[in-house]
């Protein structure tokens, strides 16, 4: 079995998830990348996807790399967020990356808390329509923490479980 590890990360929240995953996943030959920098998705059995959710949705170049996968091919979602574990606006990035990747065999999803850069909340702060979700997001600084990280390894090793049963 051949793993891909492709994911996006601004403030290294998502890169410490892909971390985490890469290391999980034993007995296959792995690769762990950049989604700017993935070249080639044919010859993977598996692709582990990774991304910030920003604005309850899939970045852009997120977005682009799942459009541009082969049919069929066998991926599982990662994300990072400020909001509560099941919160609203991270359940919806999911429905957005299940959406996109509907011509492929999507085999799970993960998603964990992570610390927003201070900017971004001290701005959302002052809109009235974004300070309830920035005062949530405040909560989510130290994250991912251990308990994510030990969340997102057990959760590649059940994807590569999935992943060689179908």
């Amino acid at each position: 079995m051949k793993v891909l590890v492709a994911f996006l990360s601004e403030t290294g929240n998502t890169a410490r998830l892909a971390n985490g995953i890469f290391e999980a996943v034993t007995e296959a030959e792995k690769d762990l990348l950049p989604i700017p920098e993935v070249q080639n998705t044919a010859d993977y059995d598996l692709i582990f996807c990774g991304f910030p959710v920003h604005a309850h949705s899939v970045p852009g170049k997120v977005e682009a790399f799942v459009k541009s996968l082969p049919e069929g091919k066998k991926i599982a979602f990662f994300a990072t967020h400020g909001s509560l574990r099941g919160g609203e606006l991270a359940i919806t990035a999911f429905y957005h990356a299940l959406t996109i990747g509907s011509k492929l065999k999507i085999l799970g999803t993960f998603g964990s808390r992570g610390q927003v850069k201070p900017a971004l909340i001290d701005a959302l702060m002052q809109k009235p329509e974004n300070k309830a979700w920035a005062e949530e997001a405040q909560s989510a600084a130290g994250h991912p923490d251990k308990a994510d990280i030990d969340d997102a390894k057990a959760f590649a090793q059940t994807m590569v479980m999935r992943a060689r049963a179908r």
